[in-house]
């Protein structure tokens, strides 16, 4: 019987592929094929290996894995290509055939094991933050970075290189469950606490919380569930993510709307009703649910606001986030409510549509690349001079902090739901 590198789950569909006609538009805009001029490495070559691997005969083999591994999903080819190809749908229908149909090393998985049983557990999280805390104060972290020390092992230099600064007794904080809105309630909205968010950078959650109430939200915050299954979804680990998307389908099915504020969580919350489509007990539950979910700025910029703006003075370059800006084709709307406080200017960065390298766990599976791309997105910010910087996804947020500090730049980073947050309060952002 003849075989070939995809199974019949879901495999990447013939005419998605087709609709690639190749004309290169995509090529400026894809970070790989911008760091290397492979065309394997580029959108359009991969499409060619996923037609590959449809063809009767083909297998999964190591160069094939290699490039599609090598795809950060950061969707910038979505937005570039004239032609509508739908590369999301592609890729995100690729990853799982790799995990099903190609045999990685014990090493390999067991360190990808790793990262999913410990970033997407925030109750494994929250422990390691005074340990952490101790490595920096010791003046441990120091010596280790002066030394090279962790150079031999690039991935784990790199999960070092993104630690967070984060107060253990913070994170340790609880919201509450239920917040009533301020004033004339406007709908009751459902806000997923996330797992790295949470834990990495807690005040994001309670600035959003803060925000909607002010305008008018009573905010539903549940401890469980934990996680969204993004970094599964964006990684091939099926399974594990649709069982994350029928929980957090439940536990916020009574909302009227459910807010996210975190880029990679959000474009995943989106496409559940597409993956879960031919669940007979869950397809119309994940449509509805899908059709609910939003952004934070997207649900801000919908309505008028009611809460007074008070001036905040400081220079602020936005970075767009891969999975809000081509995933979810949010970019105006964080833009338009950042310019409404009084004092703000905005700044705009060369490359917008370039990823910074963090793109979920890529810049820890592709450690030289990530880098690479975070130092060119931090050369990019700092042409513009800020003061600070603002992104709406805590793994840009890392990815960004991480190499500017490398270049000695003290400059803070920021969700643009907490300057929103220091404006309503008219308090100072260092205030916490």
């Amino acid at each position: 019987m003849a075989t070939r590198a995809f199974d019949a789950r879901r495999p990447p569909e013939q005419e998605l592929i087709d609709d690639c006609v190749h004309c290169g538009f995509c090529l400026p805009t894809c970070p790989t094929y911008v760091l290397w001029g492979e065309e394997m490495d580029s959108p359009r070559g991969r499409i060619v290996l996923m037609a590959e691997g449809l063809r009767e005969g083909s297998r999964m083999s190591e160069a094939m894995v290699t490039h599609f591994d090598r795809c950060l999903g950061c969707m910038a080819c979505v937005t570039a290509c004239p032609s509508g190809v739908r590369y999301d749908r592609l890729i995100e229908a690729t990853r799982p055939q790799v995990e099903r149909n190609h045999r990685r090393s014990p090493l390999e998985r067991g360190f990808r094991r790793l990262l999913f049983e410990t970033f997407t557990h925030p109750g494994r999280l929250r422990p390691l933050l005074p340990l952490l805390a101790g490595y920096r104060r010791s003046g441990l972290q120091a010596w280790v970075r002066q030394r090279g020390m962790l150079e031999r092992w690039p991935r784990v230099a790199m999960m070092e290189r993104l630690l967070p600064d984060v107060r253990a007794r913070v994170a340790f904080d609880r919201l509450p469950e239920v917040t009533p809105a301020s004033g004339v309630r406007r709908a009751r909205v459902g806000l997923l606490q996330g797992c790295v968010q949470r834990v990495m950078f807690p005040g994001v959650n309670r600035a959003t919380v803060e925000v909607l109430s002010a305008e008018g939200y009573e905010v539903y915050a549940p401890r469980l569930p934990r996680c969204c299954g993004a970094l599964m979804f964006h990684s091939g680990y099926e399974d594990e993510a649709l069982e994350l998307a029928k929980e957090l389908i439940e536990a916020f099915e009574g909302c009227d709307a459910v807010v996210v504020n975190a880029a990679g969580c959000g474009s995943s919350m989106k496409d559940y009703g597409h993956v879960l489509a031919d669940d007979p007990r869950w397809g119309e539950r994940a449509r509805a649910f899908s059709a609910k979910v939003r952004d934070v700025s997207e649900l801000l910029a919908e309505v008028e606001p009611v809460a007074e703006r008070h001036p905040l003075r400081l220079r602020v370059a936005y970075h767009d986030a891969c999975h809000l800006a081509h995933a979810q084709g949010i970019r105006e709307q964080p833009r338009a409510l950042l310019r409404a406080i009084p004092g703000l200017e905005l700044l705009e960065p060369p490359g917008w549509e370039l990823c910074c390298g963090s793109a979920g766990i890529y810049n820890l599976l592709q450690p030289e690349a990530g880098a690479e791309l975070g130092r060119r997105k931090v050369d990019d910010i700092l042409s513009v001079k800020p003061e600070a910087v603002v992104a709406g996804n805590p793994g840009c947020a890392l990815q960004i902090s991480a190499y500017l500090s490398e270049r000695g730049e003290n400059i803070p980073m920021y969700h643009p739901i907490e300057l929103i947050a220091a404006s309503l309060a008219n308090r100072r952002l260092d205030d916490g």
